[in-house]
C-alpha cells in the first residue's frame, strides 16, 4: 500500500496523477448533464424553478451556450471534488453532496453575485437558498458518485 491510509469506504489516499484530474473533470461534466440538470428538470416540472434545463441561452462573455458554461464550471468542481477526495479520509457521497452544498451554494450565493451585481445569498430568500443546494449538491453527489464507480481508475 506504499504507506497511504485507507478511506473509510476503502479507497486508498495517494498522489494526484493526471488520471484523477481528467476523471474528475469528466465526472464533473457527466455529473452536470445528469444530475444537476436532472435536478433542474424535477425542480422545474414541480413548478419550482422557471428555468427547463440544458438551457442555450448564450453566456457572456464568450457566448458559449448555458450548458457549456455549466459542463465546463462543472467539470473544474469535478477536478477540486476529485483531489480532495483522493486526499482526504472521508466518506465520499456525504462529502460529495456537502461539498456541492456548501462551497457551490457560497460560490452562487457570495462570489457571483459580486462579480454579477446580484443580490448576496439570494436576497435572503430561503426558498431559493434551499433549491440551490438541492441542486448544487445532488452535483457533488453526483461527482462523488461517478468517480466511485470509476475507484480503480481514479
Amino acid at each position: 500500500m506504499s504507506g497511504y491510509a485507507t478511506t473509510t469506504d476503502d479507497r486508498v489516499a495517494g498522489p494526484i496523477t493526471a488520471r484523477t484530474i481528467l476523471l474528475g473533470f469528466a465526472a464533473g461534466v457527466v455529473s452536470v448533464l445528469v444530475f444537476h440538470q436532472g435536478t433542474v428538470w424535477l425542480l422545474h416540472m414541480a413548478g419550482q424553478v422557471p428555468n427547463a434545463p440544458y438551457g442555450l441561452r448564450p453566456i457572456p462573455p464568450f457566448g458559449v451556450p448555458q450548458i457549456v458554461n455549466s459542463c465546463f464550471w462543472g467539470g473544474l468542481w469535478g477536478i477540486v471534488i476529485a483531489v480532495l477526495l483522493r486526499r482526504l479520509r472521508v466518506p465520499d457521497l456525504l462529502f460529495g453532496f456537502l461539498f456541492g452544498a456548501v462551497a457551490l451554494g457560497l460560490t452562487n450565493w457570495v462570489v457571483l453575485p459580486a462579480i454579477k451585481g446580484g443580490a448576496f445569498f439570494a436576497g435572503g430568500d430561503l426558498r431559493r437558498m434551499a433549491i440551490t443546494v438541492a441542486i448544487v449538491g445532488t452535483f457533488g453527489w453526483g461527482v462523488a458518485l461517478i468517480l466511485r464507480g470509476l475507484r480503480n481508475r481514479f
